[in-house]
């Protein structure tokens, strides 16, 4: 076929990277293994491959049928969307007491921010800058998700994106290759533990195997070309490093790469996940994937069965293709069984290694879901993670924090609302358990003198509305006409000494099928902004959404602007604490922030190219109507207090293979107020066989610091932080000069010159 061919020319270039050593398999596992499969037909064995969806919810236009009279004859695998004790124990005594070979289900769920503790979406939770915080999100998680009865997360997403405009970016950790892998690793050994021994871990799924950040226009499912350095270099690494961190299981994705789906792959899912990488795992598609190659255009049903599981997909996600086709392929000798026996063989290992054939109730317990679910430890850490990911963007004259006993109006649709806070990709999560911010700031607060009015609704955009409501938006437009909630806020604005407004995305907005192509704040919002603007009071916009917004009239116009994203179901009482100073913003961003969806892909390291930004020059690299530079750059992110580094000293200016480099900073605290600051370091090669990027992040510190405490930070580089893909696509260093910078942001930096031999 035209489609093996154009995969085999995209393994040449492949093959020119190191492969991993495969890990050597347990003695054990493969004897049970193989003696249970010798006992099995072969539809007991695609019955494996068969994962179907039952339960609460439907993240995809099907929904299986008769899986329970599927699971009686051996024909499930696992089970996507089913999760409570009660529920998964009836499910799984179906196939222990019910079925031949007594092969016990997965059960998987997408855990992405919290399982019923929804903590703050993941692009938020990475603008902690905080690895062990991440970990610990995802640690509890799986602590509750097992509790629940799963015993494998559709999770961590590791795509970089550099494209606000697709939805999915709240679901990842933004636009930059080093920083997402750290979060990649963070996030499996959350997941999974130590091992698999106890009853409190989970398999994590990584996803979305690959490139699926990158779609073309920011459009969901949309196509990915590429090439291969930019792939290997940019895109592939925090998948690499997930995987190098145990993941046990993978998620194919939706897009095409280069030409040929990433189901339909075999370059991308055998030859370099598992030949280059080592990869031992399981492959799972995602939801209704191999249905959908019909519609890319690469076979019919037969042919995409084929070519699905020849490329090294071992389970179909709801499809359930591979039941009704792989049978007949192999009859008719036209597929060799051993793609099924290979497929199957993964999947029973997982369920080895989870300990399922030992004990299929291992993850079945009421006692665990009464005393681990929403704990009283859990909801402390969701307050802590939500704290930790706001990011102060502007702060003109100390407006933030409020002051206690001041006359403040609380204004905006989200002031009081639920449901949003935890925002998309929820879960099992319960909106009516989050606490709003209205509700922290009464309990807190009880003797306050605060006024609220809603001053707009989240949405006036019928058209939209009615895209949005029946996916359970949840947008009901308030009886008040719009100009009639304008006026309430302007009267109460004026009344007070500051206006605090909440603004954003409904959660709808984001998350998977929910790209924008305009990413500002919706109309009505803006209208009631630029209201509220002539009164002449001072303004705080605290922003809720779930990718970077351009917002360059509410940056000009604002006095100050807090991104507190979509906080989880404690989102409320952490907002009031940050906005009255009990905690001291540290968060920064993980992601660029545009002036306008023109400058769209923007991030922090970009090129140069043979004609660099001049504004003195008309025949240069820019725009004629804005700048070149981002509103607010990755790494951006100010404080209560304030923070001053010293020049950057080397302990050497000459490195090579075998020595580093130790360079060092010492950071003041010169505010008035205690805070923490986080102490980015990025590099630059300036003459590279191919070219480099302006910056390169390599490493971070976050140091807290009283005020006018200074503490100096160390950062050590060798070679191996150096590497790259050369112009003969070796990763490999090159000899020659570079520069380092350390600072708050990735613009906001001191640098020093040093060489490489």
């Amino acid at each position: 076929m035209k489609l093996s061919k154009a995969i085999a020319v995209s393994c040449l270039v492949a093959f020119a990277f190191t492969a991993t050593a495969q890990k050597p398999h347990d003695p054990k596992m493969d004897a049970y293994v193989s003696n249970l499969m010798s006992k099995m037909t072969i539809d007991e064995k695609i019955g494996q491959l068969n994962l179907p969806a039952i339960g609460f919810d439907i993240t995809g236009p099907v929904l299986s049928q008769g899986v329970e009279e599927k699971i009686q004859q051996g024909l499930v695998g696992g089970v996507f969307n089913t999760y409570t004790p009660a529920a998964v124990r009836k499910l799984q005594a179906y196939a222990i007491t019910k079925t031949r070979l007594k092969i016990p289900l997965l059960f998987g769920y997408d855990v992405i921010h919290g399982h019923k503790t929804i903590f703050p979406i993941p692009l938020g939770l990475s603008s902690s800058w905080d690895l062990p915080l991440i970990e610990q999100t995802a640690r509890a998680a799986a602590d509750e998700a097992s509790a629940d009865g799963l015993n494998w997360v559709f999770s961590p997403m590791v795509d970089i994106t550099r494209d606000p405009r697709w939805g999915r970016v709240s679901e990842g950790g933004g636009e930059d290759t080093w920083l997402g892998s750290q979060i990649a690793k963070a996030m499996v050994k959350g997941y999974q533990g130590k091992s698999f021994d106890t009853n409190d871990v989970v398999m994590a799924c990584v996803k979305h195997f690959a490139l699926y950040g990158a779609v073309e226009a920011g459009r969901d499912y949309n196509v990915v070309d590429m090439s291969d350095r930019r792939m290997f270099e940019t895109y592939l690494p925090t998948y690499k490093a997930a995987v190098d961190a145990g993941a046990a299981t993978v998620m194919s994705s939706f897009n095409e790469i280069n030409g040929v789906p990433a189901a339909a792959n075999r370059w991308l899912l055998t030859d370099v996940l598992r030949k280059q990488w080592g990869f031992d795992g399981m492959v799972a598609t995602d939801y209704t994937a191999i249905m959908e190659l019909m519609q890319h255009g690469v076979g019919n049903e037969e042919q995409v069965a084929k070519l699905a599981l020849e490329a090294g997909n071992d389970m179909d996600m709801v499809s359930e293709i591979f039941l009704k086709r792989l049978k007949q392929l192999v009859d008719e000798k036209k597929m060799n069984v051993s793609y099924i026996d290979q497929a199957c063989r993964r999947v029973l290992e997982a369920k080895y290694k989870l300990g399922l054939f030992a004990n299929p109730y291992k993850f079945v317990s009421e006692q665990r879901a009464k005393t681990q679910i929403m704990n009283a430890d859990k909801l402390q850490l969701a307050k802590e993670a939500a704290e930790k990911s706001m990011v102060l963007l502007k702060n003109q004259n100390n407006v933030l924090p409020l002051k206690q006993g001041s006359n403040i109006a609380f204004i905006g649709p989200l002031v009081k609302d639920q449901r949003d806070l935890i925002g998309n990709w929820s879960g099992a999560g319960d909106w009516k358990k989050a606490i709003s911010v209205w509700d922290a700031l009464q309990k807190q607060y009880p003797s306050n003198t605060f006024t609220y009015a809603k001053g707009c609704n989240i949405l006036d955009n019928q058209a939209l509305i009615d895209k949005l409501n029946p996916h359970d938006a949840q947008i009901v437009l308030d009886s008040k006409t719009p100009q009639q909630l304008i006026d309430e806020a302007v009267s109460a604005a004026n009344k007070a000494n500051v206006a605090v407004v909440f603004l954003g995305e409904a959660f709808g907005m984001t998350g998977e099928a929910a790209s924008r192509s305009d990413i500002s704040l919706p109309a009505n919002q803006v209208a009631l902004l630029k209201a509220l603007k002539a009164t002449g009071k001072p303004i705080v916009l605290v922003l809720m959404n779930g990718r970077p917004l351009t917002l360059p009239w509410e940056d000009a116009n604002m006095d100050a602007i807090l991104e507190t994203w979509y906080g989880g179901t404690k989102a409320g009482d952490a907002i009031a604490d940050v906005l009255f100073g009990k905690y001291n913003p540290s968060g920064k961003l993980s992601m660029t922030f545009p002036r306008s969806v023109g400058q769209i892909p923007i991030y922090y390291s970009a090129k140069n190219t043979g004609r660099p930004i001049d504004e003195q020059q008309k025949y240069t690299s820019k725009y004629l109507d804005i700048p070149n530079t981002p509103l607010y750059p990755f790494g951006y992110g100010l404080s209560y207090t304030t923070f001053s580094y010293s020049a950057v000293k080397l302990d050497k200016t000459t490195i090579n293979a075998d020595s580093k480099l130790t360079a060092t900073v010492t950071i003041t605290n010169t505010g008035k107020m205690a805070g923490q600051e986080t102490v980015e370091l990025y590099v630059r090669d300036m003459i590279g066989s191919v070219t480099r990027p302006l910056k390169e992040l390599k490493g971070f510190q976050k140091v807290f610091l009283q005020p006018g405490e200074s503490k100096t930070i160390s950062f050590n580089i060798g070679t191996d932080d150096l590497k790259f893909y050369d112009i003969n696509m070796k990763y490999t260093y090159e000899p020659g000069d570079f520069k380092l910078f350390i600072g708050t942001s990735s613009q906001d930096v001191k640098e020093a010159d040093f060489k490489v031999e």
